[in-house]
């Protein structure tokens, strides 16, 4: 597995929900660090189900070149975090075995140790899901490196290279990759906050 398998399946997770996208808040006024994107993105041509599932749609949108998105795929089918619709070809994400992982595998095979200070977008605790509510004064915030970020503080590397082209394209996908950086770093209280947080988006609660 690479980190990019689970961007990708958040991707995916994203693109099922279709008109249900909210189910995952997004928090008004702080994402001024792609609006150009969205804007842009709204003038897009819309697609077919089937064409935006397609590899080439799926590197556009995720900044994975079209080779590892495949093979990522077929990672992720081998593995049972997601299946093929035998009539459409359309993968899916197996939302629970994904949310496993999430919670008791990633920080053992992805752990996130800060860096450098630098330019770049807040996550984890201190991203915008969380509205401020964790933030300790006096502290580095956690940032993926990004020349165009508006934050400043400790660099975190992103689950795969391209997160932060990504979020820009889908704020869904932010909020999630961010919950998922609390998880594999924050300490148990903001951990069980986050997985909280996270099995609402995923569909998971009863």
């Amino acid at each position: 597995m690479k980190g990019q398998d689970i961007g990708l399946l958040l991707k995916l997770y994203c693109l099922s929900l279709g008109e249900n996208q909210s189910i995952i808040p997004i928090p008004v006024g702080s994402w001024q660090d792609w609006s150009e994107e969205q804007e842009n993105s709204a003038e897009s041509p819309s697609l077919d189900a089937a064409d935006s599932y397609g590899v080439r749609t799926l590197a556009q949108m995720t900044g994975i070149s079209k080779s590892q998105v495949n093979l990522a795929l077929n990672r992720c089918y081998s593995v049972g975090l997601a299946k093929k619709d035998r009539r459409s070809g359309v993968p899916s994400v197996n939302r629970k075995s994904l949310f496993e992982f999430i919670v008791y595998g990633l920080k053992f095979v992805f752990p996130a140790s800060p860096g450098a200070v630098t330019r770049g977008i807040t996550t984890s605790l201190i991203a915008p899901v969380f509205d401020n509510k964790l933030m300790s004064a006096g502290k580095l915030v956690p940032v993926w490196p990004d020349a165009r970020g508006l934050s400043k503080g400790q660099g975190i590397e992103p689950l795969f290279k391209s997160a932060t082209y990504a979020i820009r394209k889908d704020p869904a996908l932010y909020v999630l990759l961010a919950l998922v950086d609390a998880i594999r770093m924050g300490q148990p209280r903001e951990r069980n906050l986050a997985i909280r947080r996270l099995e609402n988006y995923l569909g998971l609660t009863k």
